[in-house]
């Protein structure tokens, strides 16, 4: 197994390195750098600057528009862009429900979705949580009644990641009551605009509204927008699922983090605080170690062979590392992390008291908010029971 980068790979490389810091907007790149709030508009730009090159999809093949790279080069251009402070890209379009469609969708839906979701043009909502309904998301009650050429929708997701952004939405919603529950699941591409959907802001810990909950009352959906069979729901999501806890582990964005941990500390004074050190080399320690996890992984692949599904563990370890450095951010700075105030932040004032600056003020809201990291996409206790299951047998 070889985990070193080849003469092509670091040519590579440089090249997309080159290209970010290029077209990169410095604006957005000092938001992400000082976990600042990102419009919609910051994201979205960003979007659009990728699929203009044709890389916002960067994991899809040649034959659906995408670059065709492989799994080195895909984790190079992740960790090129998240070292330059660009944001992540929202996933649930291009790297959630358009391999989906790639793999289940008829050319029909291939043509009429994909290109809206490569270019950035088109926002997507992922509808799978329900209250009662998260890490046992076979047990989902927002109903689909087949009525002649179309679905009648009805029911509720929540938690529903920037949804007040949203146009279109997948759902996983029930379309038969008979068998195990994971048999009656369908998979759905609703239109956000359709009458009857309404989607309501929850306000987060953080003071932000992150998450949303989705109504859909009596929401009528062509026939046309059913994923594969009806009643397979099930296998079309687990493939989604993969990639959503892959996404999840981010590697890259803990690296550039570790460095920003480092910065603040050393401008609060406590980076020479042996027993705060010792934190941070064991954070780092465990960055590296997920590295090399993801590492064996993509050289697995490039050599053809068939790695582990272990995208459970990528989830579990990657999720608490994001954790642990949000922790250690707001320790660093103390009593200046306290939470801020949202019209105070929104009018550009950090406070004119020692340690009231720009890095300081997000640390406090950072914190509350990854406290999620470990619950979604598969709640980290579920996912050991599925790693346990999967080595043990």
């Amino acid at each position: 197994m070889d985990l070193a980068f080849t003469p092509e790979e670091q040519a590579f490389r440089e090249e997309i390195r080159a290209w970010v810091q290029a077209n990169l907007p410095a604006d957005i790149s000092h938001k992400v750098h000082n976990a600042l709030r990102l419009s919609r508009d910051d994201m979205q730009r960003w979007a659009k600057i990728l699929g203009k090159k044709g890389w916002l999809g960067h994991g899809w093949p040649k034959e659906f528009g995408g670059p065709g790279w492989n799994a080195v080069q895909k984790h190079l251009f992740e960790e090129e862009c998240a070292l330059a402070g660009a944001p992540r890209v929202v996933p649930f379009g291009p790297v959630m429900v358009a391999p989906v469609i790639m793999a289940f969708g008829t050319p029909e839906q291939q043509q009429r979705f994909l290109p809206g979701i490569a270019s950035g043009d088109v926002w997507w909502s992922q509808g799978y949580s329900e209250p009662g309904s998260g890490s046992d998301l076979a047990s989902v009650k927002c109903k689909a009644e087949r009525q002649g050429d179309k679905f009648i929708v009805n029911g509720q997701k929540a938690w529903t990641t920037l949804g007040q952004y949203g146009e279109w939405i997948f759902c996983l919603v029930r379309t038969s009551n008979e068998g195990k529950p994971q048999t009656g699941i369908s998979f759905l591409l609703i239109d956000m605009a359709s009458p009857g959907v309404t989607v309501r802001p929850i306000k987060l810990l953080d003071g932000e509204s992150e998450v949303n909950e989705v109504w859909f009352d009596n929401v009528e959906v062509p026939l046309d927008n059913l994923i594969g069979e009806e009643n397979k729901g099930w296998t079309y999501a687990k493939h989604l699922l993969s990639h959503e806890r892959t996404n999840i582990a981010d590697v890259n964005r803990s690296k550039r983090e570790l460095e920003r941990l480092k910065r603040i500390a050393r401008a609060e004074g406590v980076y020479d605080d042996l027993r705060f050190r010792d934190e941070i080399a064991k954070l780092e320690v465990d960055v590296v170690a997920l590295e090399m996890l993801v590492l064996r992984v993509l050289s697995a692949e490039k050599s053809g062979k068939n790695s582990l599904d272990i995208a459970g563990l990528l989830k579990i370890k990657g999720s608490e590392i994001q954790q642990r450095y949000a922790e250690l951010m707001m320790l660093a700075a103390g009593p200046f992390s306290l939470p801020f105030i949202e019209e105070a932040m929104e009018a550009g004032w950090q406070g004119d008291f020692p340690g009231g600056v720009a890095a300081n003020a997000p640390l406090a809201s950072t914190y509350f908010n990854l406290r999620k990291t470990t619950i979604y996409g598969g709640s980290n206790e579920v996912q050991r029971n599925i790693v346990s299951q999967f080595v043990l047998g």
